[in-house]
């Protein structure tokens, strides 16, 4: 048996003091942690908008025209619905359990079969998602100062940066405000070229029906340039990510909001992939518009095609009126950027130090990589970055869909999504174990070793393995590494009278709602779990007792407020 830790609560002050910023959760918005109801103050419409505004990056257009430049229109065209069909099918069950559990992407991954440890890897793989995307972004937004005020590119690198820190520092309701405000300058001005386009010069929506792109790949369909190009567009799939840090604030599904919450999470989860893919050929139009006025280079740099699109009706006025669109579109997604960046290294460092200073002060960790990125000219290797990045990407995201639509209907994995540390094993071999293989074998293939079919279908060698060996490994194991114990406080078959109940944290000292409590031996009841998180002193003692036999007592429940 352990020996508890008692004291005198009346006499003594919280074991654990969160520093100001870490505390304050305005500006925190439950960054490690389950999002109370009580939080989620936003209807399913808003939330869903504010998701939707963290679509509006330009990366796709320059993605779609890079696609179809280097393998033509018609193995372009397939490429980027093939990648959007599976974006959206693995999007669907992520997204509904993002917004049922009031859980972020990493939370989620820790219960659907990758364990507490085990997701720190998906950590990383998600915070270079957001610096990677933040920092092509960076360059398109310090594109365009470029082009309309001459401002040196190293300078504008800085500047785009440094713009977004005042609004993502203060969390998820200024990025609510600025989403809404922006939207309306952000549709007008992504419809205008096309409106434009389809009055001035119709013939070139069928001229663009038959380019065969500009390195010689030809009109026709190629098998390799199909499989290559759905490579770079499948560099998007961890976006889901992105857009569950705004639907873990979904409010709870009733009889009442029931249809305008799974059209909201329907639409905000996966449905970003579908005005996503009309970007990437939209962008890809407008490229192709604009190839033989600017050359290749600039083409794929989106303010030059817009320039060239909006030139006939807007006269003197067309690069202001195109700046102002790529600045908008900008800093809407690098908000998102940043502020997914921040949740995501806080996740890595929590588990990995046992402290958590605050998210906020991950922004800085987060953009100073993307600005090095910036710096470094990264969007020169656009696709051959997007193309490596996508076998990780996809391998981890295929992992968790398989098993919240297999593992969890076949009962080798638990119903619900357990995320605490005090439940789990560190890793859990279904999830990571199908995500290190898959993606190991994938990257392989992507070098070229096994040939260049192989090495052009490596993302969906690394989709097909993601999606066998996470049931295979679950179903061989019968679901043993799910749960290191049972949860007494609200697992499976325990009856609970209102969930949103709260409970004071033993050691904080902080009243959390039942989903966030979880009961402990070492403090003799409830603990919050990122306090269960930083404990670095505990030994993990509740698993090893529970893996020993011995069965902990329920928490008392403890109603407050």
């Amino acid at each position: 048996m352990t020996d508890t830790v008692t004291r005198d609560t009346e006499a003594a002050p919280p074991r654990r003091s969160y520093a100001r910023l870490a505390a304050d959760e305005s500006r925190e918005d439950f960054s490690l942690r389950y999002a109370p109801h009580a939080y989620r103050r936003w209807s399913p419409a808003m939330v869903a908008s504010t998701a939707l505004g963290g679509i509006a990056y330009l990366a796709d257009f320059a993605i779609g025209a890079s696609i179809v430049f280097t393998y033509g229109f018609t193995s372009g065209l397939a490429s980027i619905l093939c990648a959007a069909t599976i974006i959206f099918l693995t999007g669907i069950p992520i997204a509904r359990a993002c917004a049922r559990y009031g859980l972020d992407m990493d939370l989620v991954t820790r219960g659907a079969g990758f364990g507490y440890f085990g997701s720190t890897l998906t950590s990383l793989i998600y915070a270079s998602f957001t610096f990677i995307f933040f920092a092509l972004e960076g360059s398109i937004m310090a594109q365009a100062m470029h082009e309309v005020v001459g401002l040196p590119l190293p300078v504008g690198y800085l500047l785009t940066t440094l713009i977004v820190i005042p609004i993502v520092f203060r969390g998820m309701g200024a990025l609510a405000k600025v989403q809404a405000w922006t939207q309306p300058v952000w549709l007008i001005g992504l419809v205008l070229p096309f409106v434009i386009l389809a009055f001035h010069s119709p013939g070139v929506f069928a001229d663009f029906t038959h380019f065969g792109g500009t390195e010689g790949a030809g009109s026709g369909f190629s098998w390799l340039g199909f499989g290559l190009g759905t490579g770079v567009a499948l560099s998007l799939i961890a976006q889901i990510g992105e857009q569950a840090d705004y639907l873990r604030f979904m409010p709870a599904r009733t009889e009442q909001n029931r249809k305008r919450w799974n059209l909201a999470v329907l639409a905000a989860g996966p449905g970003w992939v579908v005005i996503g893919a009309a970007k990437q050929l939209g962008g890809a139009l407008l490229a192709f518009v604009a190839l033989e006025a600017v050359g290749r280079a600039h083409a794929l740099e989106p303010i030059a095609p817009q320039v060239e699109a909006l030139r006939p009706w807007l006269g003197s006025v067309t690069l202001p009126a195109a700046a102002l669109f790529v600045v908008v579109s900008q800093i809407k997604i690098n908000v998102t950027n940043a502020y997914s960046g921040s949740l995501s290294w806080s996740n890595f460092f929590s588990r990995v130090t046992h402290r958590h200073p605050g998210r906020v002060w991950y922004i800085f960790l987060n953009l100073a990589i993307a600005l090095t990125l910036m710096e470094m000219n990264m969007f020169a290797a656009l696709n051959k970055l997007l193309g490596f990045y996508s076998n990780v990407g996809i391998a981890w995201i295929a992992a968790v869909a398989a098993d919240l639509v297999v593992n969890k209907r076949a009962g080798w994995s638990p119903r619900y999504i357990e995320f605490k540390r005090a439940y789990l094993y560190a890793v859990n071999p279904a999830g990571f174990g199908a995500m290190v293989v898959a993606s190991a074998v994938s990257i392989v293939a992507f070098f070229g070793v096994f040939g260049p079919y192989a090495q052009a279908f490596s993302t969906f060698i690394a989709a097909g393995l993601a999606l066998t060996l996470c049931p295979l490994i679950a179903w061989a194991t019968k679901g043993r590494y799910y749960l290191a114990r049972p949860n007494p406080v609200n697992g499976p078959g325990v009856e609970i009278a209102d969930i949103t109940a709260t409970h004071v944290c033993g050691v904080c000292e902080t009243a959390y709602e039942l989903p966030d409590i979880a009961d402990c031996p070492v403090q003799a009841g409830p603990i919050c779990s990122l306090c269960c998180s930083l404990d670095a002193e505990c030994g993990d003692v509740c698993r090893k007792d529970a893996g020993s036999g011995l069965v902990l007592m329920p928490m008392p429940t403890v109603r407050t407020g």
